[in-house]
């Protein structure tokens, strides 16, 4: 294991080779006495860069000498890295961490750790000290690169550890990943978050935006590709205002990123996950426009219509602004958009969310993710007063719900007699069907009498819809 940080602050980095020795001499006794490797399952929570998270988890924890598996009941090392998004997220990994107690009970050696978003919050770790003491220890989102020393610390030590430190901004590279997938990757290509909306944990959990270099993100993407990756994403909470505080020689735009990425050779497809509406500028517009391996989906948060909500929940955006935004982006050919909404967020009355419903018309995304706002304790939105029945504020969802499901029935019909290029993403399951995507993100399920597709770009015609997806058969010349 060798890894670095883009700091000065590398200590600690520094020492991460020698607990490593530390771990795998234990590691290596472990597997004398089990015969075979000690085994270790990460669970994830939450979204994409968590996922993205966890897939370096377990890239340092093989790396250790553990091996992967999908029991719990048969794991060594249990890591939750778990999600602070919303409450009802962290319910469920505290739920989930509450029936790791009999797997303790029975096996006094297993260890158990808590990753991620919640645990970086001062409450849950006061939580996870009194009500759950075999849980072993916490780390923060910034602690990937610790997993070493946490794990040598907790085995050598024989004691709890909590490693959460908000004030290490460390960009650390050469943290060993272990892809989920051979032909799709994601990329972090920043971290934290500068904006600051009055409902959002995340600044608070993951820090002050901070982007890696553009030399590291591209090295990394052209050994994704040579390796056959077909499907990268690029990942940041606002991958828009990637390139801020990056200078000299560094100094890099997001469109720019995209465009050398997208001028490397070999087929694949670029996509990127999230855009702040206040960044997504012309020249990104332009890129996207000019280079056909840019993906056409572009998820835009709008989170409410109504230019008072907005301003409530510090977007920096009215809703036209927002309509202006969208109509350029979908003047691009084959375009399609994704957004987050917020129903009920406090004090929003019914005329205001009518205006998102107008807006939700106007633009006629392919997906809306929707969720009744939950508040975050330590946000200036928990502060407000909430007058708003959840009886009410669930009436709301349906309203929304019902309106967007008549939008991607009418975009899912329009595909029906065309032809798309799709990555196919799974082997024939039981129904002789393949899945995969098109380069606008759409789901399509297929069939096809070449078999050995799995990895590959083919052309499928549409034969069917869905509101969930699109259907067809593969097409060869």
């Amino acid at each position: 294991m060798s890894i670095n940080a883009n700091n000065e602050n590398t200590a600690d980095i520094k020492n991460q080779d020698k607990y490593a020795d530390r771990v795998r001499a234990i590691t290596s006794q472990m597997s004398l006495n089990k015969g075979g490797k000690p085994k270790v399952c990460v669970v994830t929570f939450g979204c994409q860069q968590n996922e993205a998270d966890s897939e370096k988890i377990m890239g340092s924890a093989k790396e250790l000498g553990y091996e992967k598996t999908a029991l719990q009941d048969d794991a060594d090392l249990i890591i939750f890295n778990t999600c602070a998004v919303r409450e009802h997220a962290e319910l469920k990994a505290l739920s989930k961490t509450g029936q790791l107690k009999h797997l303790k009970d029975k096996n006094p050696d297993l260890l158990v750790g808590l990753w991620g978003c919640m645990v970086n919050q001062e409450s849950r770790i006061e939580d996870i000290k009194h009500k759950y003491p075999y849980v072993d220890f916490v780390a923060g989102t910034n602690m990937l690169h610790r997993l070493p020393e946490i794990l040598c610390d907790v085995m050598v030590n024989k004691r709890r550890r909590y490693y959460v430190d908000s004030q290490d901004v460390s960009v650390v590279e050469g943290v060993p990943t272990q892809r989920s997938s051979s032909i799709k990757a994601l990329v972090s290509i920043m971290y934290g978050c500068d904006n600051f909306c009055t409902y959002c944990i995340v600044p608070y959990v993951r820090g002050r935006e901070r982007s890696r270099k553009p030399d590291d993100i591209i090295s990394e993407v052209k050994e994704l590709v040579a390796g056959g990756c077909k499907d990268i994403t690029l990942l940041g909470q606002n991958v828009n205002s990637y390139g801020k505080g990056l200078n000299g020689e560094d100094k890099c735009t997001f469109p720019e990123m995209l465009e050398r990425i997208a001028n490397l050779d070999g087929d694949f497809v670029l996509r990127f996950m999230t855009s702040h509406p206040k960044d997504a500028s012309d020249e990104l517009v332009r890129v996207i426009r000019d280079n056909p391996k840019i993906e056409r989906h572009f998820h835009l948060p709008l989170q409410s219509g109504d230019d008072r909500v907005l301003k409530a929940m510090n977007r920096k955006y009215t809703a036209q602004k927002y309509l202006e935004i969208a109509e350029k982006l979908k003047s691009i050919p084959d375009m399609l958009l994704t957004t987050d909404i917020i129903v009920g967020f406090p004090s929003e009355t019914d005329e205001e969310f009518e205006n998102t419903l107008k807006l939700v018309e106007k633009v006629n995304f392919d997906a809306v993710f929707s969720f009744i706002y939950s508040p975050r304790p330590g946000t200036p939105a928990a502060k407000l007063e909430d007058p708003t029945p959840y009886e009410q504020k669930t009436k709301r969802m349906s309203e929304l719900l019902g309106l967007q499901r008549e939008n991607v029935l009418k975009i899912n019909q329009s595909f029906v007699g065309k032809t798309v290029r799709v990555l196919c993403e799974t082997k024939q399951n039981e129904k002789g069907l393949f899945t995969g995507r098109t380069s606008s993100f759409k789901l399509v399920k297929f069939e096809s009498e070449d078999k050995n597709i799995y990895g590959k770009f083919v052309n499928v015609k549409i034969t069917g819809f869905s509101e969930s997806c699109i259907s067809g058969n593969a097409v060869f010349e």
